[in-house]
């Protein structure tokens, strides 16, 4: 038999796949939550929004408000790390629904004193729970209810808007209905806005043909300081295997002195959990990690499960690998790229649960050493459910480490990655290049069900891609990739020195960088300062100093009659810092257009005053106007406007 739960309630959202995954937040931002709420009949009902923390023991209360067509909103902060969980709640709300009768059969000019001997009992309800003077003002209403002497008084008071809030603060909840639970995991603040530079140790040495170590790195950390970057990205920094190590530019056969790929992890020097006895010992990486944490930088390190021929787990652990007849494992392939000098792990090992331990094991040792961010090497090639499991473990233990899924694969194979519990992820921005994909992707980003639980992180360049529109690219059009990412995405990343330095030769008909640093060192001259080193530098500290670029979703596009120049407008939650970025597309020629302000968004009329003022060049403009004339040339083809009303 059903039961007489009289409100419906549907459609709750954020969720995602209907509450299986959580949604993500940051400390203190916002859940606005939606519900369809309806009842049967014209009663009036009412909902809340329950949620508490984790370690919370009683649930806090946020009431929903309908806004049309039985669209019920609501909101909550979440205030702390960890597990929040939330749930809809509602019901009939009989007080209101009695206070509303009276006040039509009253408008009608009907007498109420059956109506007013009827309220009597809600009154005594709410009274039993009340404090103060709102029990005085319930006990003086139930005797002038009951007393025809006082009618009057009474119908007044019964339609009164002090009685309706005491009914509204203190509803009954009369066979109350609730939906099923959802969650929110709530992160650090820098798992929606961080700034990744990344560079090869080995290539960090002040002289030429010498490899570099972990004390190059830390005499560079001011530079990376002084550009406006707060996380240095390491690509792995384990020992290299010697059997089958690649040569310069991916050739099959090492040559004497070469370094191989850095990504060949595993030698007689040790595994996962060793450190390449080139760039220096364990002391020496802590050191780094802690004076880059001085400067207020965090070091990320690369999680990249595979194994070099030689690896040690190769003898001591061959379950974890997939042998052939002929004695031999298929080294790893992504067609056209060959691996001949990494062997995949097998997954569907029999002796899988040693190989999660281990894998789980090889992050809290580099926790433990004080490394709270890990760039995940190719995660789309391990099990979904792996991740679930070790990220889960990690982040139960230590809440602060975050992880970034370096996955450039299908969409549903990388959404499915931040579902599992990645927190941000690669994206193709890196391959979105003209005005029409560019909103596009950022539309799917920040509109759909992924703006819940996708945390994107732009990258306009990695070692592994050196992207058609920036090879022989003049300045102008690295300006353009840099500012686009840093504006768009609030979280965004760099691979260093060749992009400020426009290193951009690669290989002939290939997205791949010539004399890649991924299998050789190189010498930089990391003294010189140029141009686009102070545009990127300038940004970032903007980045830093204005909120309204600290996240995502808040982003607007706004209408701008010309192909070649993009505009949009960016804010904070509390809209105390708002923004609109103009950025033209075009490397080599000026760019004229008249852009569209969001005049309702602002919350402005046309005629009324607004100051932009460029926070690069500090030069200020007033416009009065909802179109307004702009020019961008390629020595900076963009405007960062601070907007002031």
């Amino acid at each position: 038999m059903q039961n007489q739960k009289r409100v419906v309630i549907d459609y709750v959202s954020p969720s995602v796949n209907c509450g299986e995954f959580y949604i993500k937040r940051v400390v203190n931002e916002i859940v606005n939550v939606d519900a369809h709420v309806l009842g049967d009949g014209h009663d009036i009902i009412a909902a809340s929004v329950l949620y508490k923390h984790e370690k919370d023991k009683k649930w806090s209360e946020s009431r929903m408000r309908l806004v049309i067509n039985n669209e019920w909103q609501t909101s909550f902060v979440v205030k702390k790390q960890g597990f929040y969980s939330y749930k809809v709640e509602a019901w009939v709300d009989y007080a209101l629904n009695w206070q509303h009768g009276i006040e039509r059969k009253i408008d009608d000019n009907q007498h109420v004193k059956s109506e007013l001997l009827e309220g009597i009992e809600y009154l005594k309800n709410i009274k039993a729970i009340s404090k103060g003077s709102d029990t005085d003002y319930l006990d003086n209403l139930i005797n002038i209810f009951s007393d025809d002497a006082h009618y009057n008084e009474a119908i007044k008071e019964a339609t009164s808007k002090k009685l309706y809030t005491i009914f509204y603060n203190h509803p009954e909840r009369i066979l109350s209905n609730e939906s099923k639970e959802y969650q929110v995991y709530v992160d650090r603040k820098k798992a929606r806005f961080s700034t990744w530079y990344e560079f090869f140790p080995r290539s960090a040495s002040e002289q030429k043909g010498v490899h570099g170590t972990f004390n190059d790195c830390v005499r560079l950390l001011p530079r990376v300081s002084k550009m406006g970057f707060d996380t240095l990205y390491l690509p792995p920094i384990h020992p290299i295997g010697e059997v089958n190590r690649k040569g310069k530019n991916n050739t099959t056969e090492a040559k004497e002195g070469d370094v191989g790929s850095t990504w060949g992890i595993g030698s007689k020097h040790g595994g996962h959990k060793d450190i390449h006895p080139e760039l220096g010992t364990l002391e020496d990486f802590k050191n780094l990690i802690q004076k880059a944490k001085e400067q207020n930088i965090e070091i990320a390190m690369d999680y990249a499960l595979q194994a070099a021929p030689d690896h040690p787990w190769v003898k001591e652990h061959p379950k974890w690998f997939k042998w052939r007849p002929d004695g031999t494992v298929q080294y790893a392939e992504n067609p056209p790229k060959k691996y001949q000098d990494i062997l995949p792990i097998y997954w569907e090992s029999d002796d899988y649960k040693n190989l999660w331990k281990e894998c789980l094991d090889i992050l809290m040792y580099w926790i433990d050493c004080g490394i709270n961010v890990f760039r995940v090497d190719n995660p789309h090639t391990k099990p979904f459910f792996f991740w679930n499991w070790i990220i889960t473990h990690v982040k139960a233990k230590h809440p602060d480490v975050i992880f970034l899924a370096e996955a450039f694969t299908a969409p549903k194979v990388m959404q499915q990655l931040a579902k599992q519990g990645y927190t941000q992820s690669y994206t193709y921005f890196t391959w979105r290049n003209n005005k029409h994909e560019l909103i596009e992707y950022i539309e799917e980003l920040t509109k759909s069900e992924l703006s819940e639980y996708m945390q994107p992180n732009f990258w306009p360049n990695t070692p592994d891609i050196n992207p058609y529109h920036l090879q022989g690219a003049n300045e102008a059009k690295h300006i353009q990739r840099y500012v686009l990412a840093a504006t768009l995405s609030s979280s965004i990343g760099l691979y260093g020195p060749v992009y400020e330095y426009m290193l951009s030769d690669a290989l002939i008909g290939r997205e791949e960088y010539l004399n890649s640093e991924k299998f050789q060192f190189t010498y930089y001259d990391w003294t010189i300062e140029n141009k686009l080193i102070a545009v990127i530098s300038k940004v970032n500290h903007i980045r830093h100093q204005n909120e309204a670029l600290q996240q995502t979703n808040n982003i607007k596009f706004c209408h701008i009659e010309n192909d070649n120049l993009m505009a949009f407008y960016k804010w904070n939650d509390s809209k105390t810092n708002e923004l609109l970025i103009i950025i033209s597309l075009d490397a080599f020629n000026v760019q004229q257009g008249v852009v569209q302000l969001p005049l309702q968004a602002l919350g402005v009329t046309a005629g009324q005053k607004i100051e932009v003022k460029d926070l690069v060049t500090s030069s200020s403009y007033n416009w009065y106007q909802e179109w307004n004339f702009v020019e961008l040339h390629p020595t900076l083809p963009f405007h960062i406007f601070k907007i002031n009303k």
